[in-house]
This record gives structure tokens, sequence and C-alpha cells, in this order.
């Protein structure tokens, strides 16, 4: 371990160990005194101790783990580096802070490099921290997996949100730098598949500080213009690269700029072997500028030749149809003879129908008026004042006979009902109430046939033949053969 070389000037207003004698003889006569240590002030003493911290050990590279981590408002971030034995309390200050592309966490494993300082307000040192990077990563890998976590955690990559794309569209919007290979790649091939396509190009910066925002700002002009401009579909993409080449399209603003893009979007960033966040978003991936070119437009040249034998094919369906319809019409019309044959057969049957319809008129009519005579006749035969004196004696005859029965039969019918009434009369319960019965009711008006279907305090209404009396039951007495009713007390 080296040693830390630890000097400090005397205060100004300590006084030295012998004014009369520097060389440290005591004055004749007095004791020689022993030397007194200087006071300090807690300040003065922190800040000598800062001096010689940041003037022994300057610049200096600690590893540890990431604990206590929290990123304050003001863009600083504060944090401990820990090992087995100890800790170390570690700030970064904002400016140092924005060149991070990754997201400090509790847990990572880091290497910090930095300038050893003393925060005097509470007398602990620490590290300023100017660089700090991911242990056992890099750093562009480690911001790449935690962005992607996240997104994919938001749901930016579920298979279900992803878009096809149109066959045939309108027209194509490109986001990419106007001076790279790739947008002259692109144009070639458009040009070669579908000659005449329109498309549309936003420039953006693809590399570089704020080449994520113009690549965001490019996908959110273009779906602008998608109206107007009558896109149906965009690449969004670059040539290839390193991997700082290639990180704008690792950003979380372009990321959000394709999800939020109302037309399918294809991402086409680096080579095949390159994937960027952008190419999770995206609606299509495609390996290469070139190969979206390809995916966003059939071939020209193949439509055409499909066309071609689309048509001929309708073409053959068609004629094979008009020949069917037209060997029809032929049996048809083979069937159907001349036409003026059949109107002379037509008009033959008409002339058929007519003689026929006034033949039967004239049998209708006939046999008409043989009804209408024989029902005159009739008439004329039964009209009273043309009946024969023969049938008057007849009709005389018979009221004498009916009028001798009629008394006779209204005699025998006097008698029977004679009989009936005296019948009624004999069976009437009126008559029986007359020789001096009665019929007891309940007040509901129903007879009572037994003294079981009265108490005492009942009250009992006697019907007698010349008019009803009320009553009321002051004793049951029962024959002394009658059983005994359930419910009811003997009284």
């Amino acid at each position: 371990m080296s040693r830390i070389p630890f000097s400090v000037d005397l205060p100004a207003d300590a006084e030295p160990s012998s004014a009369a004698n520097p060389d440290g003889a005591g004055t004749p006569g007095q004791p020689k005194r022993a030397e007194e240590p200087p006071v300090y002030s807690v300040s003065r003493l922190t800040r000598e101790i800062r001096h010689v911290l940041e003037s022994a050990l300057g610049s200096v590279t600690v590893e540890g783990e990431v604990s206590n981590f929290k990123a304050a408002a003001s863009g600083h971030l504060y944090f401990n580096l820990k090992d087995e034995g100890a800790q170390v309390r570690c700030i970064m200050f904002r400016q140092a802070a924005q060149g991070l592309r990754f997201q400090v966490e509790d847990g990572l494993q880091a290497r910090v490099r930095g300038r050893v300082t003393v925060y005097e307000a509470r007398g602990e040192y620490q590290i300023q921290v100017l660089l700090l990077e991911p242990q056992g990563v890099g750093a562009l890998q480690l911001a790449f997996e935690q962005l992607k976590r996240k997104l994919e955690a938001e749901g930016l990559f579920d298979p279900a949100r992803k878009r096809p794309l149109p066959f045939l569209p309108r027209g194509i919007g490109i986001v990419t730098s106007p001076q790279g290979a790739a947008i002259r790649d692109m144009l070639t091939v458009l040009e070669r598949r579908f000659p005449g396509m329109p498309v549309l190009i936003c420039p953006a910066r693809v590399q570089g500080q704020g080449a994520a925002e113009e690549v965001a700002a490019g996908i959110a002009t273009l779906n602008r213009l998608a109206k107007e401009q009558q896109l149906d579909v965009l690449i969004v993409g670059r040539g290839g690269g390193s991997v700082e080449d290639l990180w704008a399209f690792n950003e979380e603003v372009v990321a959000r700029a394709i999800h939020a893009s109302r037309l399918p979007v294809i991402s086409a960033v680096g080579h095949e072997v390159d994937f960027t966040i952008a190419d999770f978003v995206a609606d299509v991936r495609a390996p290469t500028p070139s190969a979206a070119a390809e995916l966003a437009v059939p071939n020209r040249v193949d439509l055409l030749a499909t066309a071609g034998g689309l048509r001929g094919q309708l073409v053959h369906r068609i004629s094979h149809l008009l020949e069917r319809l037209r060997e029809r019409q032929e049996g048809l019309r083979a069937r159907l003879g001349s036409p003026e044959a059949l109107l002379d057969q037509l008009a033959q049957r008409a002339d058929d129908l007519a003689g026929r319809l006034a033949q039967a008129q004239a049998v209708r009519l006939g046999h008409a008026r043989e009804r209408v005579r024989e029902g005159r006749d009739k008439v004329l035969i039964l009209r009273p004042d043309r009946l024969t004196p023969l049938s008057r004696a007849a009709v005389r005859q018979w009221e004498h006979r009916l009028a001798p029965a009629l008394r006779g039969h209204v005699a025998r019918l006097g008698e029977r009902v004679h009989a009936q009434a005296g019948l009624l009369d004999a069976l009437s319960p009126l008559t029986v109430l007359g020789r001096g019965y009665a019929v007891p009711l309940t007040e509901g008006g129903r007879t009572l046939r037994s003294v079981t279907q009265a108490g005492v305090g009942d009250e009992v209404r006697l019907r007698l033949k010349d008019g009803e009396l009320d009553t009321r039951v002051e004793a049951v007495r029962r024959s002394s053969d009658a059983p005994s009713p359930p419910g009811r007390e003997r009284s």
C-alpha cells in the first residue's frame, strides 16, 4: 500500500516555539518550552484533507457494485460503489450523466473513473464520477437490453398489433439519409420492380447526436402527409455500420414514433445480422434496405404476366359460355319452329275455342229457358185463385176433421197437467210445513239435517209454512244411539 504524504502549514496565528531563540536555545535564566501542535477549525481541517486527497490520488478508476442509486430532479446521480469489505459514495453530475446510454440501477457491476474529493458539509470523501461503464457487457448492449425489456413489457412488440402491408400501395414514404447508399439502393429496386411508383422521401440524419429525433420527426411528418400524398406504407432505415452508427434506431423516441404511426412501417436497418429496437416495433423487418423495397411493392412484370394469364382464362371461359348459350339458342329455336306456323296454329286454336264457347253458351241458354218455363208452370198451378172445386171440398173436409181432433188432444193434455199438479202438491215441502213441520236453516241458508251440524249458542232460522223464526240453540240433545261427532262436546 502506498503511503500518502501528509503535510500542513502552521496557522498564521500560531506562535513559534521560541521567538527569541530560533535555534531552540532558551533564554538565560528561563526553562526551555516544548513545541505545541497547531489548533485547526473543522472547516480548515476538512479543506486540508480534501487538498491532500485530491493532490495525492488525482484521477482514479474503481470497480464495484452499484447500490442505493438515486436520480435527483436536477439530473445528478447519487449512488454507492461497494465490494465485500467497504463502500464509497459516488456522485455523477448531470453533464456527465447525460452521456450515459443505459439506465444505472442497483446491483449493476460497474467501473467508474473520476477523482476523489471531499464533501465538506458532511466531512465525507466521495468519488466525482466522470465516466461509468458496466462490467461484463458493453454499455450499448446493456442499454439495448434494458430498453428492449421495457418496451416489450409495454406491449410494443406484440405480434397482434402488427399490420399487414398493402398488396399494391398508392405511394411509399421513406425516412433515411438522402446522401447514403441505402436510398439509392431502394430507389433502384423500386424503379426496377414497379416503374412510376410515387415515392416521398423525408430526409433525416441516421447517425450521430440528434439523429434519433430527426428520424422520429420524419415518421410523424409522413403520417401527416399520408392522406394528401396518398401514402400507404413507410420504410425507415439506413445502410450498414457499427453498433454506434446504428444506435439512432435503438433509441426510445424512434421506437415510440414507429408504434404511433398510422401507416404500416418496414424497418430496414443495416445488414441481415443487425437487429435494432426499431426492428422489433415495426410491422415488418427487412434484412436490408433493398429487401425493404422488394417487400413494399410487387414486381410489375409478374403482375402483368399474372394479369395476362387471368385475361386469357377469362376470354376462354367467356367464349365457352357464349358457345353454350349459342347451342342452347339453336335448340330452343328448333323446338319452337317457324313463328308464322306457330301463329297459324294459335289462330286456328282461337277459332276452335270461339266455336266451342258459342255452342256452350247456346246450350246453357236453352237449359235456362227450360228452367224458366218449368218454374212458370208451377207458379200457375199453385195460384189459389185457380184451385179446382174438388180441391176446395177437400180443404173443407180437413177443416171439419181437424177441430174435434184438436179439442180432444187439448183435453187429454189438461188431464195430464192436473195429475202432475196433484203429485207435485203431495210431494211439496210446503205441504209438509202445513202439517206443522218446520225446516231448520243455518245463517248461511243451508238446511240442518243433523243435530251435529249446530252447537250451543248458534243462531238457527226456522222456516214455517207462513214465515221464518230466528232462534238460538240453548242445548243439543242427541238420540242415545247416535254417534258422537268429533270436535263437539255433549251438552
